[in-house]
């Protein structure tokens, strides 16, 4: 039997499952996610974990064809996570809805959308389906700017990101367990976190000079370093070198339950990693878990989540100085980092979650005709583009300007790049005035 939805990605992992299980739900069983590959060994060793038992899996390398038949045959299809576009084409071609979803084109730079055989291949892809029933879920800030530039997807992009888990806390006992406390049970002193994989665009060089830094002006604190990887050696010698060896913990690989129990405990979350960071699920888990949140501006999903000043705190990209200026604030005063930490929770728990992921996607979806086919399959191409037109002007009445107050499938506004840090300032200061 034909599923109404169905999403197809390189492979299932813990922080799409909770999406799933609310999509699953909430369709009475007619989802199903089709799984391309097996996953990487890496990621393995770093806690995720491939559950094939979930009851709206399929793995593609085991049953092919019928793979094929339930992407071509649903309702509507999810498509993203994987750069191969065959499994894809077939309903591309049949003009049946696509509801695409993709982290940002340009991750490297934008200037590289002049190469031809690049610029071939995000036409086959993308922007020969301009005018069809194809709509492209954002998965970070920069998306609607990279593929504006291909011109795909005019009037059809819409923010998303990734949804990990959400927990829920009685929010005063979670605050009321803040700071770090060592292995000899002294005082609680000021809780840094970082976690992450050991590569250079992460930036694990930025917490540790930071630390030098907070030592330097007398702030009691400790800073553990979660992950392993490439760069992990040489930041345990340059902690070694400045001398923080009482101050810096890097402890290694973690598995997500364990990152949370510490983020639950951490005053502070340092997201340092630049434009190649997609998304950055980890904000999601850190707002959650009560944090204080201090991030690159240039992570995909750090302008989505993070309104400066009120539910988080932005520092533009590569500025250091900014970076240590920033945290420093917070280090000194807790009631900030509180108040920053509650309205985080509240991002999260309220509007970017799982839950409220799913019923936005099908509201969407449902707007857009994406979901009548089976109910009205004698209806015309001509409603179904009717529909779809009506659903779009309507959504553009949202939110306009705004861009961390639409949540999940509110129109994306193309904001450039290379504006975006002064857009959010700009935001800021108009949130500001409304007080």
């Amino acid at each position: 039997m034909k599923k109404k939805v169905v999403m197809v990605s390189n492979y299932i992992n813990h922080h799409q499952i909770p999406f799933c299980n609310a999509m699953y739900e909430r369709l009475g069983g007619s989802f199903l996610f089709i799984q391309t590959e097996r996953m990487e060994e890496e990621r393995i060793r770093m806690g995720w974990k491939a559950d094939e038992t979930l009851p709206y899996l399929e793995l593609f390398y085991r049953k092919p064809e019928e793979c094929r038949e339930s992407i071509l045959e649903a309702c509507t299809v999810i498509f993203g996570g994987t750069d191969e576009e065959s499994y894809i084409q077939p309903r591309l071609r049949a003009g049946r809805p696509v509801m695409r979803y993709s982290e940002r084109l340009y991750k490297e730079a934008q200037w590289k959308a002049i190469s031809p055989r690049g610029l071939l291949k995000k036409y086959k892809d993308h922007t020969r389906y301009r005018k069809a029933r194809a709509y492209l879920l954002c998965a970070g800030a920069y998306v609607p700017d990279d593929f504006h530039i291909v011109r795909a997807y005019p009037g059809k992009m819409y923010r998303w990101g990734y949804f990990p888990e959400t927990k829920h806390y009685d929010l005063g006992q979670l605050m009321a367990k803040k700071g770090y406390v060592g292995k000899e049970g002294e005082n609680s002193v000021l809780y840094l976190l970082w976690a992450a994989r050991f590569l250079d665009w992460k930036h694990p060089e930025l917490p540790i000079r930071l630390a030098e830094q907070l030592k330097k002006q007398g702030i009691p604190f400790h800073l553990d370093m979660a992950g392993g990887g490439e760069l992990a050696k040489e930041m345990r010698e340059l902690a070694e070198r400045l001398g923080l060896e009482k101050e810096v913990s890097l402890v290694g690989f973690r598995g997500p339950g364990e990152i949370r129990e510490m983020m639950e405990r951490a005053d502070i979350f340092l997201a340092t990693s630049d434009r190649k960071e997609g998304w950055g699920a980890v904000l999601n888990e850190a707002m959650n878990s009560g944090c204080a949140v201090v991030a690159d501006h240039m992570m995909g999903a750090a302008p989505y989540l993070i309104e400066d000043g009120r539910n988080g705190v932005l520092y533009r990209d590569g500025d250091e100085r900014q970076l240590l200026e920033r945290t420093a604030e917070l280090a000194r005063d807790q009631a900030l980092r509180q108040r920053l930490g509650r309205a985080a929770y509240q991002t999260i728990t309220e509007v970017w979650n799982p839950e409220n992921a799913a019923d936005c996607l099908l509201r969407l979806m449902r707007e857009l005709g994406m979901l009548e086919e089976e109910e009205n399959g004698n209806q015309s191409s001509a409603w179904q583009t009717a529909v779809s037109k009506k659903a779009m002007l309507d959504r553009k009445t949202v939110i306009p300007g705004e861009m961390t107050r639409g949540g999940p499938c509110s129109i994306a506004p193309v904001i450039p790049e290379r504006r975006m840090y002064g857009y959010l300032m700009e935001e800021k200061a108009r949130r500001q005035e409304e007080k």
